[in-house]
C-alpha cells in the first residue's frame, strides 16, 4: 500500500503545502485529491480554528484502487455538513465539490477525534455517489 501521513496545523498557509505534499505523492492527476484536501482543510480552519492539530493521510493500493483521503482532527463533536449555497455565498461550496469529486466520502467519529475522509476513483466518474457517516 502506498500511504502518505503528514501532521501540521490548519492555517490557510498549510493549504499549499499539503497540495504540493499529495502532488509529490500521487504524482501526476492528483488535482481532485489535491483539491478535496484544500476542502476539507479549510473546514478545520473555518469551523475550529486556525492552528487546530491536523493529520492528514492519503493511502491508494495501486494504479486501479481507489484513492483514500483522510484528515483527521481533534474535535469529535463539530461535524461537517454538506448544504447548497446561494449564487452570492462567499462560502459554502466545500463539501459540495468534495461530494462532486469522489466516489463516497464520510465521518468516522473517534473517542478524541474524527476523521473525514473521502475516495476518490481512479479517472474517476462523480456518479453514484454516497455520504456515509460512522459514530464510534
Amino acid at each position: 500500500m502506498n500511504e502518505l501521513t503528514v501532521r501540521l496545523l490548519a492555517t490557510p498557509q498549510a493549504a499549499p503545502v499539503l497540495r504540493h505534499a499529495v502532488r509529490e505523492h500521487l504524482g501526476p492527476g492528483s488535482g481532485d485529491a489535491e483539491l478535496c484536501v484544500t476542502e476539507l482543510l479549510a473546514n478545520v480552519v473555518r469551523h475550529l480554528g486556525a492552528g487546530t492539530p491536523v493529520t492528514l493521510r492519503i493511502s491508494a493500493s495501486g494504479r486501479a484502487a481507489r484513492t483514500r483521503v483522510e484528515l483527521t482532527d481533534p474535535d469529535p463533536r463539530t461535524w461537517p455538513v454538506r448544504r447548497e449555497a446561494a449564487g452570492d455565498d462567499e462560502s459554502g461550496r466545500g463539501l459540495a465539490l468534495v461530494d462532486a469529486l469522489a466516489a463516497r466520502w464520510g465521518v468516522t467519529r473517534g473517542a478524541r477525534t474524527k476523521t473525514v475522509w473521502c475516495e476518490l476513483d481512479p479517472g474517476h466518474s462523480p456518479h453514484g455517489r454516497v455520504a456515509v457517516i460512522t459514530g464510534g
